[in-house]
């Protein structure tokens, strides 16, 4: 009989492999012909309990083509440690994977992806982080989903396996103290919930 570890082992080898084949189907992407650079990839834990999700991938994450590289993942990730969440719990990625496109027509084909990411990652809870994201979020069309509304510091339900704590935009919360207040008044729901969750 499998133990434990030997089938977590399993499961994060498929993840893995899941995660690299999307990664190039992303990377491989030309629906956004103007797009002035290659598709930002997800970043993280395959199979993290926490996944971070912000709308368009920024400059900087362009430039590196990950995704939550820069301020915004700087500012994300000292707000986690200051909550005591482990960094292996924790996967990001954007909705909109190329910067600069126009994202009425991106959004289709990044739908897809991000369904993908969903299925392979299976997190307990997504941090929707702006107004944008939760639309998103709704158009996904996911088995059994509930409605989520832009309600900044909430946990709702949006699947019976996911749940969802909203944020406001981390890029667009960082050049004023009245937003990144707000944000980490949002973000900080973040750390009861993980204190909550049982440990395995």
């Amino acid at each position: 009989m499998a133990q434990p570890n030997e089938i977590y082992d399993k499961y994060l080898t498929r993840a893995i492999s899941d995660i690299n084949e999307l990664t190039g189907e992303v990377l491989r992407c030309r629906i956004c012909r103007r797009a002035r650079s290659m598709p930002v990839i997800g970043s993280g834990h395959p199979l993290a309990d926490v996944m971070l999700l912000k709308y368009q991938a920024r400059p900087s994450e362009c430039q590196e083509g990950v995704a939550f590289y820069g301020r915004g993942g700087m500012a994300v990730m000292k707000s986690s440690q200051r909550l005591d969440i482990d960094p292996l719990q924790l996967y990001g990625t954007n909705v909109v994977k190329c910067g600069g496109v126009d994202p009425t027509t991106a959004e289709p084909k990044c739908l897809a992806h991000l369904r993908r990411e969903l299925t392979i990652v299976e997190p307990k809870i997504i941090v929707a982080m702006g107004e944008e994201v939760v639309t998103a979020l709704n158009a996904l069309g996911l088995p059994l989903a509930e409605m989520v509304e832009y309600e900044p510091g909430e946990i709702q339900q949006l699947t019976p396996a996911i749940e969802v704590l909203v944020t406001p935009d981390i890029d667009r919360s960082l050049d004023e103290q009245r937003h990144k207040s707000a944000f980490w008044r949002s973000f900080r729901r973040l750390g009861d919930w993980y204190e909550a969750i049982p440990p395995y």
